[in-house]
Parts: structure tokens; sequence; C-alpha cells
């Protein structure tokens, strides 16, 4: 049998044609291979390239609507000046039109994106709504006539929910979100949607779609994300009022960069139907819907407007609780918890500046501020937080980003978010005599099992209770504390910095309401003495994490504001009290 074999064996390498037969059949697989790799691409670029076409054409239509020959320039500048309260009390009294706000606004916000790119597309019926509500003698809802920028992932019924990825360029709403059906029923004008980050996974803020959204205070720098659109279009003028959502710091992070305010209410406080996620079934870190805008006063306002027997009915899910207003006029003096960074020290000078600006104004104002110790964050930064992140193994993800183009960025992303175990071990064990904080958040073992998750969720749930009662313990009212490590970071010669994002998804793991005040601006002096912490750190991403926050003078800088879950009133209470004592 084997002298079989070995003579067989003998004939096929003797067989001269073999060897050709082999190499026209590989050439014949990697022909075809690569041959579909450019069909594919090209096919790709065609859908991008179409839709970038119809979206010019839409925007240039909604220019050419714009009926502003009865106002001159002044008029649609005070128009864009007046606060979300004075708006909206000019639209009741018939002092302007809806179609006047509403076109006061198209044209500044396709002024705005034509710098920094921060709409996807106009909301195609917004200008025959706003007849609409002109045409009605009755002025009712709160937000009536006001205009309002829909981040690109929320519900708008026939528009589509694209994540920045091509194959939901035809992913079309069949309804409104219920967010945005209760904004309509309150008066609202909902006219534009806003860029995203690919798959929502960034603090910057572009994809191979609709391109790079730029901040409006420094086009070389990030406007944050997810949210970013929202926030670009905000801080720069062309929007009032904006809805985003935060899963990890997706409304605070961009609000801060872009200088705004920017509130997440307790998940389920306001409905989350209707929106497209990146990670669907994710638990752990709760999402949740939320408003951006200028001041406190328009987040509370829309707060007032949402939480209405409208959207209790629309959604069941969410407790029917309406704005406690008394709550958050109290004059009664608050106990607030601060502290000036968390246990992973990264935060930059203007950051913990702008906490102890905020700490001293404050206790001018008859408020009593105590220092906060919380409890092991090290331990939810390290452990629960990636473990419940990426409890899938990255397969969400992967399944999300098949076919795709991935944006340079998200690219740079992907090896972290979708690693093996195994590869995480060994990039877990090199990074160790480097970096024994990343090491660790690389080395945790994937959730394999249901079991796994359930620990994981354990784990979360005693983190909580542990918070609390830490919470209790210091006996406060409400918290302080920094916003993010950085100031707003260039673009250019940066890439992933997901430590940064633990100083606001903490809050999302624990389901605390927090929302962002801008207070001061980044100094030269900020700016100076970063270099010295930045040559104390031994570990080099960290030294990373503060390196991108150079060169930031001028860019604004806001805290954090934090409360107990469902006391979103108390939050904002300690928003507008931080606003009126730290005026820019």
């Amino acid at each position: 049998m084997s002298d079989f074999v070995v003579d067989f064996c003998w004939d096929v390498l003797e067989d001269s044609r073999l060897p050709l037969v082999f190499c026209t059949t590989l050439v014949g697989v990697l022909t075809v291979y690569v041959g579909r790799k450019f069909y594919t691409r090209q096919q790709y670029k065609r859908k991008v390239q179409r839709k970038n076409e119809e979206r010019q054409k839409a925007l240039q239509d909604v220019l050419k609507s714009l009926d502003t020959d009865d106002k001159d320039i002044s008029d649609i500048n005070e128009i864009l000046t007046l606060t979300l309260p004075q708006l909206t009390q000019q639209l009741k009294d018939g002092q302007l039109s809806a179609v006047q706000v509403l076109q006061a606004y198209q044209k500044k916000a396709l002024a705005v994106h034509g710098g920094i790119n921060c709409i996807t597309e106009p909301i195609p019926n917004a200008l025959a709504r706003a007849q609409e509500l002109d045409s009605t003698d009755q002025k009712s809802g709160l937000l009536y006539g006001v205009p309002v920028s829909i981040k690109d992932n929320i519900n708008i019924k026939g528009m589509a929910n694209t994540l920045g990825l091509v194959k939901y360029l035809e992913n079309y709403a069949e309804e409104d979100s219920v967010i945005v059906r209760v904004l309509k029923k309150q008066g609202a004008v909902p006219f534009v949607k806003t860029n995203v980050p690919q798959l929502l996974f960034d603090i910057g803020c572009g994809n191979p779609l609709f391109g790079t959204t730029l901040n409006p205070r420094d086009p070389t720098r990030s406007p944050g994300g997810s949210s970013g659109g929202e926030a670009a279009l905000i801080g720069g003028g062309g929007s009032i009022l904006g809805i985003g959502n935060d899963v990890g710091g997706s409304i605070r992070i961009p609000a801060h960069f872009c200088g705004i305010c920017g509130f997440k209410p307790t998940a389920n406080r306001l409905s989350k139907k209707g929106y497209f996620t990146a990670a669907p079934g994710q638990q752990g870190l709760v999402s949740t819907c939320g408003p951006m805008a200028r001041d406190v006063d328009s987040l509370v306002l829309v707060m007032k407007a949402l939480l209405v027997p409208d959207m209790f009915q629309l959604d069941p899910l969410v407790p029917p609780i309406p704005f406690r207003h008394e709550i958050y006029i109290s004059k009664r003096p608050l106990k607030i918890g601060y502290f000036l960074d968390w246990e992973l020290a990264l935060a930059a000078p203007a950051l913990t500046r702008a906490v102890k600006v905020t700490k001293e104004a404050l206790e001018k104002a008859g408020h009593n501020l105590v220092l906060f110790q919380p409890p092991k964050s090290d331990h939810a930064f390290q452990d629960i937080i990636p473990k419940c992140l990426l409890a899938d193994g990255g397969e969400t993800i992967r399944s999300r980003m098949s076919g795709e183009m991935a944006d340079p960025r998200l690219k740079a992303m992907m090896p972290y978010l979708t690693m093996s175990y195994f590869w995480r071990k060994v990039v877990g064990f090199l990074l160790k005599p480097i970096s024994p904080r990343v090491s660790r958040g690389m080395s945790h073992r994937l959730l394999r099992t249901i079991y796994d998750l359930w620990q994981r969720l354990v784990e979360r749930e005693e983190y909580v209770r542990e918070f609390l009662s830490t919470w209790e313990e210091a006996d406060i009212d409400v918290l302080l504390c920094p916003a993010f490590p950085i100031p707003a970071f260039k673009y250019k010669g940066t890439r992933a910095i997901p430590e940064t994002t633990y100083y606001t998804n903490i809050f999302n793991l624990l389901n605390f309401p927090a929302g962002v005040v801008p207070v001061t601006k980044v100094t030269e002096e900020d700016d100076r003495l970063l270099d010295d912490i930045i040559g104390s750190k031994k570990d080099p991403f960290d030294r990373n994490v503060l390196k991108v926050a150079k060169g930031a003078v001028d860019m604004p800088v806001a805290v954090q504001c934090v409360a107990l879950p469902w006391q979103e009133e108390a939050c904002l209470r300690l928003m507008k009290e931080v606003e009126t004592v730290c005026k820019m």
C-alpha cells in the first residue's frame, strides 16, 4: 500500500501539466477575487456619489426656497439672537411667523454647514409644516413654531437612518420617533438631520458617506461625537434646539467641545422608541435621548415640552413623571459634592481649573461644596465598562461593518473593538511593562456564556449600589466634576483615545442624569501647565491623551453636573446655578 502511495505521488510531481493547471487556477481565483473587490468598491463609491448629489440638490432646493425679501439681514440676525423662551413668546404673540423663523434658521444653518459640514439632509416637509402652523388661529404648544435639528439616527418618517453606512441608505423610517412626534405635537418644526461618526463609535465626527464635521470654534478640531453634527450646528448658530442621544457621552462630549449645553436624562425618562442604534441589545451602559441648546433655560423648556401625557401614551415604558418645576426653581442652598479628577488623573489643567472656578463661585452664591471621592472608579473603568460594551466580542460591530469602507478613525479602533480573546491576552501581556492600566483593560476575558454576562451585570449592580452608598454617606444633593479630561482636540495626527470617555460613560453605567455647562475657555497658562503634566506621565497612553489637548487656547471648557436617577430637575437646577455664577 505504501509503495502505491509513493508511486502515485511521484507520478503527480512528474506530470508537467499540474503546475500549469495550479498556477492558472490560482490566477483565476485571484482575478475573480480582485475583480469582485474592485466591482464592490466601485458600486460603493457610486452609491456614495449618488447620495451626495441628492443631498446637495436638496440643500440647494432649500436655499432657493428661502423667501427673505421682506426681511433684511438685520431682521434675520435679530431672530437668531433671541433665546428660546424669547423666541417662543414672540411666535405666540404673532410678532414672528413660523415661516420667518424657519427660514432665518435655514439660511443660517446652510451657511454654517458650508464651513463645517454638519448637516446630513434637510427635512423635506419643514416649510409646509411651518406654513400649516401659520395658517391656524390656535398657537398651541410650548415649542410652537420653533425649528429643531435632529441627530441622523433618530427616526423621521421617510428618511433613512444610516449610522454613516452605505448599506443603510434605504433604511427608511416608517414613522417618526416618539420624541419627534411629541415635539411636533408641541408645535416644533424639525428642519434638518445632522451628522454622526460612523457607527456612532467616536468622539470625532466623520463617516465615508457624509464626510467629516468640523468644530465651529476651530475647524481644525473635532466637534465631538457621536452627536457632533448637532453640537456643531448649534454651536455655530444654525439651530436653537437639537435632539441627540447618549450612551457614553455622545451628548455631553460634543456640547463641551462646541461650547453649548447638553443634557442626558435617566434612561427612559424620555422615550427611546424610534432611534437606530449601533449595538442593539447592549446591556450595562444605558442609552437615552436628550436635548442640546445654547443655554439651560432652553433645555428646561424642551424637557417640560416632552414630559407630557402624549409621550407617556405613545410609549408606555416611559414612567408618567411630568417635569417637577418646583424642584428646578427651589432657592434652597444645595450641598454639592465635587472632585477635580478621576483616579485615571488625565484631566488637563483647563478642566480642573474649570471645576475649581465653579466651586468657588457656587460657594460665594451660598451653596455648600464638599469634596467627594467616587468609589473604586478604576474597577468600573477597567473591568465593568469594557466587559459590558464588548460583551458580544465585537460581533455586532463586525456585522454592521461587513462590506463597508471604514472611516480612518473607526478603522484605527476596530482591532480594539473586535479583537479575539487570544489576541487580547497577547497584546495585554506585551503592554504590561509599558502601561499596566491599558494592559489590564486589554486582557479582560470576553463574555462567552450567558452566565458570564449575568456576572458582569451583577458587578455593575453592585458598583451602582456602592456609588449610591458613598453618595448617601456624603449627604450631598448633586455632584460637580470635569465634563471631560481634555478640550476639543485637533483631527490631524490623533487617533482613538477611548480612555477619555470614562469621564462621561461612568454616568451611563450608573444611569444618573448628567449635563454639561460651558464655564470658561482654555488659557495660555493652562496650555503651559499642560507641558509639566505631560512630562510627569510615565504611561505613554496617558501622555498621548494629554498631548492632543495642546494648543487649545480659547476653546470652550465645560463642567459636568450630576444628580441621582429620576432627579433631572435637580441636575438642571445645578446646571442653571452654574450658568448663572459662571457667565462666560
